[in-house]
């Protein structure tokens, strides 16, 4: 896809401040045990064709106004993924900023979740 260097901008910005893990973290989390909460923010459409095995939605248009709604606690850990980790940089940029102090942005997001394999749901 091609992205606006505007676009772009933003992005680079947010990654200055969002910690990113990759999947190879992910899976050591899950294998020790480490409870965190996989949100997908992508759009409806996107969710629908399918979606990582254990994801929660909440689509990036409504994720600020009900994330405090689906997540009160604001330590626990909240790994984000969109489809290639852009969104979902910015995304966690903007829960930081609403006090949530262990969110992550997952680095590749779902086109790497489909390239390494990992289990899937299928669509709805």
């Amino acid at each position: 896809m091609n992205h606006s260097p505007e676009f772009l901008a933003l992005v680079e910005d947010a990654k200055h401040r969002v910690p990113e893990c990759t999947l190879d973290e992910l899976a050591r989390w899950r294998a020790d045990g480490k409870e965190f909460r996989l949100i997908d923010v992508r759009e409806d459409d996107e969710w629908r064709a399918g979606h990582a095995e254990g994801a929660e939605h909440l689509g990036r248009g409504v994720l600020e106004r009900d994330i405090v709604g689906q997540v009160p606690v604001k330590e626990t850990t909240v790994v984000l993924y969109c489809g290639g980790g852009f969104r979902s940089a910015l995304a966690a940029d903007n829960l930081q900023r609403m006090g949530y102090t262990a969110v992550w942005s997952l680095a590749g997001g779902w086109k790497a979740w489909v390239a390494a394999g990992l289990p899937q749901r299928p669509a709805c």
